[in-house]
């Protein structure tokens, strides 16, 4: 098995994997997403770089997500703020939803904020 590298045994069912190569075969229990172990058996596969991916790991590989709405971003703009990859349009201030891209912003109880809200409504007077 290429997952558990145990011998397979004659006569037990063996999970073939045709984008993997010919020489490869697995238990169906180990035929698994690298990264989150969802069992793939009876969903569709990706292999990339020696490895097994469920669709949503496989897309995670290809391209960043949102951290605002959990979607692929296919744009090539989009913004690095707080450890996430956000769209432009979904990164923006919790008090009143401008958007915070590229501006100066500041954090309350790991929340952004922008400038003008944290003064009206943040700030100590």
């Amino acid at each position: 098995c290429y997952h558990c590298k145990l011998k397979m045994k004659e006569g037990d069912p063996a999970v073939y994997a045709e984008r993997a190569g010919y020489d490869k075969l697995w238990h169906p229990a180990c035929f698994v997403c690298c990264t989150c172990g969802e069992l793939l058996v009876d969903i569709i596969y990706f292999w990339k770089n020696g490895n097994l991916y469920c669709g949503r790991h496989y897309c995670d590989s290809e391209r960043p997500r949102c951290a605002g709405c959990d979607e692929l971003i296919f744009s090539n703009e989009y913004t690095l703020a707080e450890g996430q990859n956000w769209h432009l349009k979904h990164f923006c201030c919790f008090d009143c939803d401008c958007v915070l891209a590229g501006i100066t912003y500041l954090t309350v109880n790991e929340k952004p904020v922008c400038k003008s809200c944290y003064m009206k409504n943040h700030a100590v007077v």
